[in-house]
């Protein structure tokens, strides 16, 4: 099981959550709960980080910082269940036996021991283990990345062999669109990995994308559900056994967190689109949606999406490459990405027309395109993000039936 943020966030829910973990004690079942820092405490800690220290800072010592959150969520939900008459240990990453390797702050699940965890768990005792942290081969802490709980969970449920890992939060499970957005949006009995996936990099924000990844090559089922309601939620599961969908649109997804980098007359000539992609991958920038256009008078036009937080220091960064190019660097903040996500979308054309249409019929322009398989996502003006995702919702039919 595993419990975010919002789901502790307060001494009742901690109480809620070690409730459930007890009542599955009961069951006859050995418990292992992953428990998030509470409420919006990790961003408190980065927040006091800059009141401290204005501007960069030491990786190091901000995983040292952020992991406390997690040991405070892990002790008070030791506690609930100990007051609730169930024996029950916390451990942090490092203690449960989870390794991590990589940079800090980004750091990736190498391996875990699980000796200490089958120690307690034959002991009796539910075991809350601390999310998104792990132990680097020098003996440091390392997180891994924001959503990291997830990937902890499910790192754990692949090395206990559970099959299945229960992801708790304030949502009731997966919907067809953001249901803050879009009223008629419907819950989803089941949705594949490889459709999660690309709804996770469509900017949906249920699960972190690592941690899918993880639960596809391992096949761990997981069942995404609230926290604070009984009713069952979604199932994330193997494409071959997913049966829900028989249209081929399963979900649509918002993202405003990224921005538009365009590098505009860029001579058309080999090797020019590997200076621009290398100079960002020096850089440590992601990128999205890469699009370059035909090419005309012998230039042509690169552009592609990154993460807001990223956009100046991108565009600082292709400044040196655009000069030597004799092209200029255009950043575009206002935009939005909007994604229709399900399968088979390469045979069924129909699909993508029905989206182009409906944008046109709502006067909405599209700045880029990109598409496979499995997604086809637009950029739009910002304005036009929630509108639009509205508007292909009811196109689609994927409203409550």
């Amino acid at each position: 099981m595993k419990f975010g943020g919002t789901s502790v966030a307060d001494p009742e829910k901690i109480q809620r959550a070690a409730e459930r973990a007890v009542a599955e004690k009961h069951r006859g079942r050995a418990v292992v709960v992953v428990v998030s820092a509470p409420g919006e405490m990790t961003d408190e800690l980065l927040t006091l980080a800059d009141r401290v220290v204005p501007g960069k800072k030491d990786p190091r010592e901000l995983d040292q910082l952020v992991s406390t959150g997690e040991q405070v969520g892990i002790s008070l939900f030791a506690l609930a269940c100990q007051a609730r008459g169930a024996a029950a240990v916390s451990l942090t990453g490092p203690q449960a036996g989870i390794h991590a390797s990589g940079r800090p702050t980004h750091a990736q699940v190498e391996r875990i021991k699980t000796k200490r965890l089958l120690s307690e768990l034959s002991a009796g005792k539910i075991v809350a283990v601390a999310g998104f942290q792990g132990l680097t081969p020098n003996g440091d802490v390392a997180t891994l990345g924001r959503g990291g709980s997830d990937l902890t969970a499910v790192a754990l449920a692949s090395a206990l062999k559970t099959g299945v890992c229960e992801i708790f939060s304030d949502v009731k499970g997966i919907y067809t669109a953001d249901p803050r957005i879009v009223f008629e949006a419907r819950k989803l009995k089941e949705i594949s990995f490889e459709e999660m996936l690309e709804l996770a990099g469509a900017g949906a924000q249920v699960m972190q994308a690592r941690s899918i990844e993880v639960a596809e090559r391992f096949g761990v089922r997981i069942q995404v559900r609230s926290a604070f309601h009984p009713q069952a939620g979604t199932w994330i599961v193997p494409k071959e056994d997913s049966v829900l969908e028989k249209a081929q649109v399963s979900a649509l997804a918002l993202d405003k967190s990224e921005v538009r980098l365009s590098i505009v007359d860029v001579p058309d000539r080999p090797g020019v689109a590997a200076q621009v992609l290398s100079t960002l991958s020096n850089a440590g920038i992601a990128v999205d949606m890469i699009i370059q256009s035909a090419p005309a008078g012998g230039k042509n036009n690169i552009s592609f999406m990154t993460p807001r937080g990223l956009g100046h220091k991108a565009q600082q960064a292709l400044s040196g490459v655009a000069k030597r190019l004799g092209a200029r660097v255009d950043l575009h903040e206002h935009v939005a990405k909007v994604s229709a996500v399900g399968t088979g979308f390469r045979h069924h054309p129909e699909i993508a027309s029905t989206m182009f249409d409906t944008l046109a019929e709502h006067k909405v322009n599209i700045h880029m395109i990109a598409a496979s398989d499995l997604r086809i996502s637009v950029v739009v003006d910002a304005k036009h993000g929630e509108s639009a995702l509205r508007a292909l919702h009811k196109a689609y039919g994927l409203g409550r039936r």
